[in-house]
């Protein structure tokens, strides 16, 4: 069972992104607050659940959330800004959405941008750590393989119905064979060709 909370009496908002180790695609971000007296059993990072507890869990947040968002930051702003700039942006753009406005931000990693003088708290692994950095992983994965799949039916040659744009060897092979797309993310080459490892 994950953590409810890192402090007692705040308004937390956990924030986590998908996408960032991508090489297509924007990055999605989400915040969430729950309630104080919140608790799932199944709440994780969401790379560990199935597709089928991901999508359930998306659901039960949006339902018991006192409040959610999601955004995201397309393949050009990442090009201009970098990638771990664009998913710190992404979830101050999620944070603008909260209809509650948190006094603690929890984020997941160990990077974050101050936020309108609301102080943060950066975790490594909080996804797996913290309920509500665990809701927003699962709610920017959903949202963002859903659009991947929007996608797909643009672009099918290069698989993102299922890698969702993560360098797996048959879309490194569908780039070698086709070139990029508009919506691969050109910060990831290198000398004109596709760089097939980004940095993480």
């Amino acid at each position: 069972m994950l953590r409810s909370s890192l402090t007692e009496n705040l308004v937390e908002a956990g924030c986590d992104e998908a996408g960032r180790g991508c090489l297509a695609g924007p990055v999605y971000a989400a915040a969430v607050i729950f309630p104080s007296d919140f608790t799932h059993p199944w709440l994780n990072d969401s790379k560990k659940l199935s597709v089928k507890k991901r999508d359930v869990l998306r659901l039960l947040i949006e339902s018991e959330a006192l409040a959610w968002a999601v955004e995201s930051v397309d393949q050009e702003v990442i090009d201009q800004i970098n990638i771990l700039n664009a998913s710190i942006l992404a979830m101050h753009k999620a944070i603008d959405k909260l209809p509650v406005k948190p006094q603690l931000i929890l984020a997941d990693g160990n990077r974050f941008h101050p936020y309108a003088g609301i102080p943060h708290k950066c975790i490594i692994k909080g996804d797996g750590t913290y309920m509500s950095i665990a809701a927003a992983s699962i709610l920017a994965k959903t949202y963002r393989d859903d659009f991947m799949k929007t996608l797909d039916l643009e672009f099918p040659r290069y698989g993102w119905i299922t890698n969702k744009g993560y360098p797996t060897e048959a879309h490194r092979k569908a780039i070698m064979q086709w070139g990029i797309s508009p919506y691969h993310r050109k910060s990831f080459s290198m000398g004109g060709q596709i760089k097939l490892f980004p940095n993480p």
